[in-house]
């Protein structure tokens, strides 16, 4: 399978390992989200925060779908935080 946005998808892949490797595993989702966000601004990476996106089913309203992260109106970013697999 070949990724749309590869070089971008490198990007922030990098930005979230580097999170995880200076927090740790310790942490609730709202902590990495918030890091990440430093991470990504410190890599001149643009992106949109806790972004809403009304959710429509036969043409009617369902729900809205907040997303964790929408990077570059290109890649959407939602976060996990597990202890383990």
């Amino acid at each position: 399978m070949e990724l749309i946005h590869k070089e971008l998808a490198y990007k922030i892949i990098g930005s979230a390992m580097e999170v995880h490797k200076t927090l740790g595993v310790r942490f609730l989702e709202s902590v990495y989200e918030n890091a990440l966000i430093i991470e990504l601004g410190l890599q001149n990476i643009i992106f949109e925060s806790q972004k809403i996106y009304p959710v429509f089913y036969k043409g009617q309203a369902v729900k809205d779908f907040v997303c964790d992260l929408i990077i570059e109106d290109k890649v959407v970013v939602e976060l996990k935080a597990i202890k383990q697999i």
